[in-house]
């Protein structure tokens, strides 16, 4: 039976869960800017996923899959942008990017990946 490891484990949800060898991560937003522009708030999630995925001994050239969660449409432009400067040629995952109301109006963008180690 293959081991479950959490990370940044609080009273709802751990930030990170890794079985086997396949990551997952909670929904992240911009903790660092809230309230930022899309792109601002893209950059500062994109960072925390850089950061979980070391943690974890992958990085984001073995991202499998990522949601994507808008409040508006409209920023999907400007979510793109950032992405695709981050995202390695020949790496990108499958993705789904879906307008949706956040838990706080500060953030406008929630990304959650899942990722091989």
């Amino acid at each position: 039976m293959s081991e479950i490891k959490r990370h940044e484990v609080g009273a709802r949800m751990s930030q990170m869960v890794v079985h086997g060898d396949t990551i997952y991560t909670a929904g992240q937003v911009a903790q660092g800017a809230p309230g930022g522009s899309v792109a601002e708030q893209t950059q500062d999630i994109l960072g925390q996923i850089d950061t979980l995925l070391a943690a974890a001994g992958s990085d984001k050239t073995r991202i499998l899959s990522a949601t994507i969660y808008l409040t508006d449409m409209a920023g999907f432009a400007e979510m793109n942008a950032v992405w695709d400067a981050w995202v390695p040629e020949g790496h990108t995952p499958c993705r789904a990017c879906v307008e949706a109301r956040l838990a706080s109006p500060d953030f406008a963008v929630e990304i959650q990946v899942i990722a091989a180690r």
